[in-house]
């Protein structure tokens, strides 16, 4: 849009125009590459346990990919330039957010790896793991077209992939929605293509939350909303981070039901 504008409506802009960088407290967003002709593909993943506009971090002025919402949510903005004169001030800010940027490259490297090795299947269950992972429910919108785009494939893979583990009782699909009914068995088919990007996030910053209602989860769960909250004096006053405790089955149950399945 900004393209199409003249100079002098351009020039009336600028002033006015820059860059935002957004913590999440919900929803999902996908950092998407691009190439020509519409290939877009997902490389990264985003939700309460991170920021939009990681590369602020390392000092940069602009992204490279581009960052959609995938699931609706809130967050707070904040200016680029703002969090820059922050990460100045803070070496505990900048120390904190550079371990997120870090735990941001290691799932995008797994993503690279898990696109390049691994059958559709484990991809679609790995990506249904991590989005459940972030919506904090057993159910959330989402298209088959716009899985197609986030795994890189063509929509009739993707549907057949949605087929194959509904037919094993794993999620319920339906127009615009998908239900997760059996977590644990959706780990077993992304057979170890999830879960050590979570394990380093736990390692380098500390759990962000609990894992959801289903199978394969383990005790009673604490989501924190807002992960910043206790290292840096974030979100402003006033804001509060909300807590919601799950319940869930435990990973020995689960088996077990799996088993008599």
């Amino acid at each position: 849009m900004l393209q199409r504008l003249s100079p002098n409506d351009l020039a009336l802009l600028v002033p006015h125009l820059e860059p935002d960088v957004y913590f999440l407290e919900d929803g999902i967003a996908s950092i998407v590459a691009k190439i020509p002709k519409g290939r877009d593909t997902e490389v990264g993943l985003i939700g309460m346990e991170g920021m939009s506009g990681a590369l602020v971090v390392l000092g940069g002025d602009r992204a490279v990919h581009d960052t959609y919402m995938q699931l609706g949510g809130n967050g707070f903005r904040m200016p680029a330039p703002a969090l820059t004169a922050a990460l100045a001030a803070s070496n505990t800010l900048k120390a904190l957010l550079l371990l997120y940027v870090q735990t941001l490259y290691i799932q995008t490297s797994y993503t690279a790896l898990v696109n390049a090795r691994s059958k559709l299947d484990e991809r679609l269950a790995r990506w249904l793991l991590m989005c459940q992972d972030r919506v904090r429910d057993d159910r959330f919108s989402i298209t088959h077209e716009f899985m197609a785009v986030m795994l890189g494939v063509r929509r009739p893979g993707v549907t057949v992939a949605i087929q194959e583990l509904e037919g094993r009782g794993l999620i319920r699909a339906s127009r615009g929605e998908i239900v997760i009914r059996d977590r644990y068995g959706l780990f077993q088919i992304a057979d170890g293509t999830y879960s050590e990007p979570e394990k380093e996030y736990e390692r380098l910053i500390g759990k962000p939350h609990g894992h959801i209602s289903g199978r394969g989860c383990t005790g009673r769960k604490v989501f924190l909303a807002v992960w910043l909250r206790n290292a840096c004096n974030w979100p402003p006053a006033g804001a509060r981070a909300r807590e919601t405790r799950w319940r869930c089955r435990t990973a020995a149950k689960a088996k077990r039901a799996l088993a008599a399945s």
